[in-house]
């Protein structure tokens, strides 16, 4: 089975909304604001790009990344790699041709059964409200958050407010930068 990775910009109230600047939301941006960039509390997300063999999205990060990843230098090893997204509208004329393959799933059983073949981990970029679905159906089997030192309010979260068991987690990897910013790297526990 193949582990999904829900990786995360994230504030200390848990927002993830428009962390690289997207229009719409207030605090858009919010990752290079006041915030000291350090490269060494980045380095997870290189090591993401060599790990992972494919990657998930929600339609509107799709459309977002779809239109400026495939360019950057520093998502090129996220070009060539396998790409799905979830959505119930999106056709495939609306894909681009730019960033490889990429399929769409139309279902959470569909991501169920796209965990069931083989291959390495799957990683989840962006897609607010699909992490969370996934997280309700019990299909996130590990979480890597970069946590800011700020507190946002308002704005779309990554975690769901769904009344459920407790879920478990175990903390396998963490760090604190000089710069307020915190890696941890949390393994769901079934």
């Amino acid at each position: 089975m193949r582990t999904l990775i829900s990786t995360a910009f994230i504030s200390l109230d848990g927002v993830v909304d428009s962390p690289g600047g997207e229009p719409g939301y207030r605090n858009a941006g919010w990752t290079f604001k006041d915030i000291e960039f350090l490269p060494e509390a980045f380095d997870i997300k290189g090591r993401e790009q060599q790990e992972a063999t494919a990657m998930l999205l929600g339609r509107t990060s799709y459309e977002a990344f779809s239109q400026v990843w495939p360019d950057m230098a520093e998502f090129a090893d996220y070009k060539v790699m396998p790409k799905y997204v979830v959505s119930t509208t999106l056709t495939e004329d609306d894909l681009v041709t730019n960033w490889g393959e990429t399929t769409i799933l139309r279902s959470l059983d569909d991501v169920a059964a796209l965990k069931e073949t083989e291959g390495g981990p799957i990683i989840v970029h962006g897609s607010a409200g699909l992490n969370r679905s996934l997280a309700d159906a019990d299909l996130i089997d590990r979480y890597h958050l970069l946590v800011f030192p700020l507190l946002l309010g308002a704005g779309k979260r990554l975690f769901s407010t769904t009344d459920k068991d407790t879920q478990k987690l175990k903390l396998v990897e963490h760090e604190a930068y000089a710069n307020g910013l915190q890696k941890n790297v949390f393994d769901v526990v079934r």
